[in-house]
């Protein structure tokens, strides 16, 4: 055999490169799914923890990042190793009742949240054009709604990915307030937080818009659905010579799109900590109000970055936390599931997904306040979170399942931590409240 290296190959750090660009375009769940991360929920999370801390809550988002990329990595492990979603593999080693119960949980936090981000991004939109919020609510379900139904995953996911560049709007924002970087720099490595009842529930908060059940079973699905849509792939446990390019670029893709949601995680409660707790403004109850607070003090700039990145972050969350919900219920139920397929393919599927999203319309017209609503289903996810880590670190675990791709060591000590310090938080919290 002539082990002659090619021209191209001879040159010196081009292979390297041509490798790293390959990677680098085939970029999607997991920026997608860190990008979603920051949706109207996040940001109202995160301005709260802002507004209500300052810059003592800037350590959680960074003690997060390695974690989330920890957990998120496994999930999508786990979709292109089996070829199966997370639900799918939890039903074939736990207990059905069990299964349903986590997925049941799961589609009501994900309708909750379907639903104060649908007003949230009505009522950012209502505050730049003037026009009613509940017509922009609407009409951002519907839209939502149609792409998911009629345009397939392979045509809207790019789409997605340029739907990320509104998070840079948080970026944006810092730079129109003055920052005292030092304290700033200080704080996020050392916070000055009492630890009562409001400032735990604010973590477990952030620690679960941030660690979001959702995101488990988004990505592993997106995994099942890019690997059935190139007729040349094909599960790792059936092709194990396409392990170390997919695992690879599975690497990279989790840990970039972890870095840079945590990065926007962490200038949203700089700008709410710079302005809002700066100004003695720690009651804020609306994402419109959120903005509006930020006009005199920040500027029309801000005021019109903040408020557009909330409509650009809903209309990139809604599709995944509609989307993880039903390839959540129809994976544990056997049905058919994929946003590749037709209606007609996957009536059940679809069926869920237009449940969802049309009940959290409802909630556009229901008593309840949005960044309230956003707020306690961040502490909701916080709380479920902690079951469902379980049961993917366990499936991560087993040779019989992922065959020779089980979990990597780094990734089962980071994934048990992190479902350890959101249990601790979660009931810490629990046992402060009763």
């Amino acid at each position: 055999m002539d082990d002659t290296p090619s021209p191209e190959q001879s040159k010196p750090g081009l292979a390297s490169r041509l490798a790293r660009a390959s990677v680098f375009k085939r970029l999607g769940p997991g920026l997608i799914t860190g990008a979603a991360d920051d949706d109207p929920s996040g940001i109202a999370t995160y301005s709260q923890a802002g507004s209500q801390c300052g810059v003592n809550m800037l350590w959680t988002v960074i003690l997060t990042c390695p974690m989330m990329a920890a957990i998120q990595s496994v999930s999508a492990r786990i979709g292109r190793v089996t070829g199966h979603g997370l639900a799918a593999n939890m039903a074939h080693h736990f207990p059905r009742p069990l299964v349903g119960f986590l997925v049941g949980l799961l589609f009501i936090a994900n309708t909750v949240n379907i639903g104060a981000d649908l007003a949230a991004m009505g009522a950012s939109a209502h505050l730049v054009s003037g026009w009613s919020p509940h017509l922009f609510t609407i009409a951002f379900a519907l839209f939502s709604l149609l792409l998911q139904i009629f345009v397939p995953y392979h045509r809207y996911v790019g789409f997605l990915k340029w739907l990320t560049l509104a998070l840079f709007a948080y970026v944006g924002i810092v730079f129109a307030v003055r920052i005292d970087w030092s304290e700033t720099l200080a704080r996020s490595v050392v916070p000055h937080l009492p630890l009562n009842a409001q400032s735990l529930t604010t973590i477990v908060a952030v620690f679960g818009t941030t660690i979001s059940p959702y995101l488990f079973f988004w990505q592993a699905s997106e995994e099942v659905e890019d690997e059935e849509a190139d007729p040349d792939a094909a599960p790792l446990v059936e092709r194990p010579d396409q392990a170390p390019e997919q695992l690879a670029r599975i690497r990279w893709d989790t840990y970039l799109g972890m870095a840079f949601s945590n990065l926007i995680a962490y200038f949203i409660i700089l700008t709410a900590a710079e302005t809002l707790f700066r100004a003695g403004i720690t009651n804020i109850q609306t994402t419109a109000e959120a903005a509006t607070a930020l006009r005199p003090i920040a500027g029309e700039l801000a005021f019109f970055l903040f408020a557009m990145g909330v409509v650009g972050t809903g209309l990139l969350a809604v599709p995944v936390l509609a989307g993880s919900a039903a390839d959540a219920i129809s994976e544990a139920s056997g049905w058919t599931s994929g946003l590749e397929k037709k209606w007609r393919d996957a009536p059940a599927f679809y069926t869920v997904i237009t449940l969802a999203t049309l009940l959290g319309l409802a909630l556009d017209y229901a008593p309840i306040d949005p960044i309230t609503a956003l707020f306690w289903g961040a502490v909701l996810n916080g709380v479920i979170a902690v079951p469902i880590m379980v049961a993917t670190m366990l499936v991560a675990s087993r040779k019989d399942e992922m065959g020779a791709f089980v979990a990597t060591t780094s990734q089962r000590w980071l994934g048990w931590l992190a479902t350890a310090l959101m249990g601790a938080a979660a009931a810490t919290m629990l046992a402060l409240a009763l």
